[in-house]
């Protein structure tokens, strides 16, 4: 059985052990993945000052890098961004549960992971938790990648 078979229900499961997790811009992209205070080096956020540096949590590519990681045992991902992790996938016109879903153009700006019937798990913002949320809440649409 190949290994993306077995290990797309797993991201999911994982995906929701991070729920509730704060929201840190640059989180999760220490030397291991997972949540991890984050930088104020490219904030943009509408809170001011950055609480990045205090705030322990994950940002959006930093939560799809520790739930792969933990799926598939290793850091699949890498500590880049989502331009960075986009490039390591391929793109699918038939997403399953598991796969990611990359927003933003020309460059993405956010990702999140597909858990089936139009939902996804993401790190929305400054401010918010990781949570569940309509993929079609969000705009640009770039389309859904898997490993």
């Amino acid at each position: 059985m190949p290994l993306r078979q077995l290990a797309m229900p797993r991201i999911v499961l994982l995906a929701y052990l991070y729920q509730g997790i704060p929201y840190s811009w640059g989180g999760g992209h220490k030397e291991e993945p997972g949540p991890s205070t984050g930088t104020c080096q490219g904030y943009t956020g509408k809170i001011k000052p950055c609480p990045a540096k205090r705030t322990r949590g994950l940002d959006c590519s930093g939560l799809t890098r520790a739930v792969y990681a933990r799926a598939y045992g290793h850091d699949v991902l890498g500590p880049g961004n989502t331009d960075e992790h986009l490039r390591r996938m391929r793109k699918v016109d038939d997403p399953q549960p598991g796969d990611l879903v990359f927003f933003g153009r020309p460059r993405t700006k956010h990702v999140g992971i597909y858990l089936g019937g139009g939902r996804m798990m993401n790190a929305p913002e400054t401010g918010a938790v990781v949570r569940v949320d309509d993929v079609g809440r969000r705009k640009e649409l770039v389309g859904y990648y898997r490993l």
